[in-house]
């Protein structure tokens, strides 16, 4: 049975459950080896799989992980309209996947119950919330999830490789660019205090979301079933800020780019994809699936 989220419990509920998950079999961790690299006076992980074996999907055949979603990777309810699920292929330990209940497509606009689940989630421990919005932004499934990663990504590291950026970046309300991204996106910060107050936090978040879009021509597609999207893109979030980054493509010669690029953290298959990336230059790879400014 799936158990309640209790305020305060969620890391201890992340934790038991991915030591169950582990010793069933149903979570099917990828090992991987850090390697850093760095360019423009900016640092980038990158994990590059030891030894991938994960068994390829038939494409021709639908299938939804999420409904249901499997028992052993199903961590708590959220809300009324969310659950939170553990990735099964994860990377990053202890990864939670933050899912609709029913069916909504993975390129419709997020909504204010998206939101009130995210942060209800954000709060409990620290963290990095993330969407990738459409399969062209590093979506692998159709079914609208958002997805939670612990802080640091790399144990006794920085928070994010791209804390040094962040930590200089405007404080002032409002919607900003950041001079050393060279590709077209928006930053928000967000006022203190909004982790006490879920709903709040939630309005204010979508309503600069909105924001976002809009300054970058993104705009909303009325459809049969709610508003999607006019185009893809990736959005990063902690309890302090926002970063929103339209995408053009998913892959850069045959590198999938995900939302965690956008804080400097890239994921590769084996050892040649690495050499690519060192012959192309990791920020050279985020602007080539990204809109120039």
């Amino acid at each position: 049975m799936t158990q309640q989220l209790i305020t305060g419990d969620l890391w201890k509920q992340v934790c038991s459950r991915t030591q169950s998950a582990l010793t069933t079999g149903a979570l099917q961790s990828i090992t991987t080896d850090l390697h850093i690299l760095e360019q423009d006076g900016l640092k980038f992980m990158v994990r590059v799989a030891q030894n991938l074996k994960r068994k390829a999907q038939d494409k021709s055949v639908a299938f939804n992980p999420f409904l249901p979603p499997d028992p052993d990777l199903t961590v708590a309810d959220i809300s009324s309209t969310h659950l939170s699920v553990l990735n099964k292929f994860n990377v990053v330990e202890n990864h939670l996947l933050i899912v609709t209940r029913e069916f909504q497509h993975q390129e419709r606009l997020l909504t204010l119950d998206d939101f009130e689940a995210l942060w209800l989630c954000l709060g409990e421990y620290p963290s990095l919330g993330f969407y990738n919005g459409g399969a062209a932004a590093g979506a692998s499934q159709q079914h609208k999830h958002l997805q939670l990663v612990p802080l640091p990504l790399y144990p006794g590291l920085s928070a994010t490789p791209f804390d040094a950026l962040y930590a200089t970046a405007p404080r002032e309300d409002g919607i900003h660019t950041l001079a050393q991204l060279p590709f077209l996106h928006s930053w928000s910060p967000l006022p203190r205090g909004l982790v006490d107050d879920p709903s709040s936090a939630a309005r204010q978040i979508e309503s600069r979301y909105l924001q976002m879009l809009d300054s970058l021509g993104i705009d909303a597609v009325t459809g049969n079933d709610g508003d999607y999207q006019s185009a893809p893109y990736n959005l990063l979030l902690t309890t302090e800020w926002m970063l929103l980054i339209p995408r053009t493509q998913e892959h850069c010669e045959e590198i999938s780019i995900n939302a965690l690029g956008y804080v400097g953290s890239l994921f590769v298959k084996e050892l040649s994809e690495l050499d690519k990336i060192i012959r192309l230059g990791p920020m050279n790879l985020l602007k080539a699936v990204s809109k120039s400014r």
